[in-house]
């Protein structure tokens, strides 16, 4: 779960890579709202695989890719917020590790950024890396040994590159994740209108097994964001299911 301060908000926390359909770890403890999880979220639109969607094997992914562009944010009458990424965890279960990178529209400008996170450590921003539209970047999610996970980033427009090695001691390694998503902060913030993503070279692995999305080692959800209408939805994956593409619908 991304978690950042809204500068353009005072006081409030951004929780912004949420997981599921419904925030229910935005606090600790909270009670996880059942039956939402397939197909539909409130806060994420992509792809998540396990070996089985309704009981996934604890401790089989190893290892998610993925490569995205980025895309240029549209005005909006307010702030809006849109994050890509990749990960590992955060399906259906407490803890994510995950990367990616930022699209928002804040006071009136577009804010693009790249960042990480390992809840429920706080999410740090990728300073190092920046990014525009029009780059495209590729990313890794590798679990490593002793709860321990690289996650990488490269702006390959640029050629600027980021790395670290960063610890989950509750990590579940049940799902491996595709996503943009709407932020979240106390209830689903407006989505950014990022047009349409491009994403390439998507794979897992699992069980020692490396595939694309669709792979028939596991099962795959197609994550439509829905709120009053549809606010984001993925294509149909390539047929090796290492490409697909995000398509803005509607603001929340």
């Amino acid at each position: 779960m991304r978690r950042v301060i809204l500068r353009a908000v005072p006081a409030i926390v951004l929780i912004a890579v949420m997981l599921v359909t419904i925030p229910a770890y935005a606090a600790p403890g909270a009670p996880r709202i059942p039956g939402l999880r397939l197909s539909t979220s409130t806060n994420w639109s992509g792809y998540a695989v396990e070996t089985n969607l309704a009981s996934p094997q604890i401790g089989a992914v190893t290892d998610v890719k993925g490569s995205w562009m980025v895309t240029t944010v549209t005005a909006t009458p307010v702030n809006a917020y849109s994050a890509s990424w990749i990960g590992i965890d955060g399906y259906s279960s407490g803890t994510v590790e995950q990367i990616g990178t930022e699209a928002d529209w804040v006071n009136g400008k577009a804010v693009y950024s790249a960042w990480y996170e390992v809840y429920p450590k706080w999410s740090v921003n990728i300073t190092s890396v920046p990014v525009k539209p029009g780059d495209w970047v590729v990313a890794t999610v590798t679990y490593t040994s002793s709860k321990a996970f690289a996650l990488k980033l490269t702006n390959v427009t640029t050629g600027q590159f980021f790395s670290t090695s960063q610890k989950s001691g509750s990590a579940k390694r049940s799902s491996a994740e595709w996503i943009v998503e709407a932020p979240w902060s106390g209830g689903t913030l407006p989505l950014a209108n990022f047009g349409v993503v491009p994403f390439a070279a998507c794979s897992a692995t699992i069980n020692g097994h490396t595939g694309g999305i669709n792979d028939q080692a596991w099962q795959y959800d197609p994550l439509t964001m829905v709120g009053s209408t549809t606010l984001a939805s993925p294509s149909a994956p390539s047929p090796d299911g290492s490409a697909f593409s995000m398509t803005w619908k509607a603001s929340n």
